[in-house]
């Protein structure tokens, strides 16, 4: 991760609204808060592994494609496995970008 994302992520957790009372509550929003940084940085890893992916198939790079594929792959899987996305949203996605995928290399 960059810097710059770094912090902004640091700033949003900083200025959220919620006012914990209780010792509980406050912990829970640490966990809660820990546990969004997690979750945003699973959710960029696919998109920008999707973003890479359609990059190379604008331009034309077929074998870079099953690369990325498995990467896609990888950072899917992960975040199902820790409940970021569901499972079958992972495996819709993972689904089109196959098909996407065949659809390239039959050009």
């Amino acid at each position: 991760m960059n810097g710059k994302y770094c912090q902004n992520l640091a700033y949003l957790l900083g200025c959220l609204p919620h006012m914990p009372i209780t010792s509980s509550a406050k912990k829970a929003l640490r966990n809660s808060n820990k546990k969004r940084v997690f979750n945003i940085r699973r959710k960029k890893a696919v998109e920008s592994a999707v973003k890479e992916l359609k990059g190379f198939i604008k331009e034309g790079k077929k074998e870079e494609l099953l690369k990325v594929y498995s990467k896609i792959q990888k950072a899917l899987d992960k975040a199902a496995k820790e409940h970021t996305l569901s499972k079958n949203t992972a495996s819709r996605k993972k689904s089109r970008i196959s098909k996407l995928i065949k659809k390239a290399q039959a050009k």
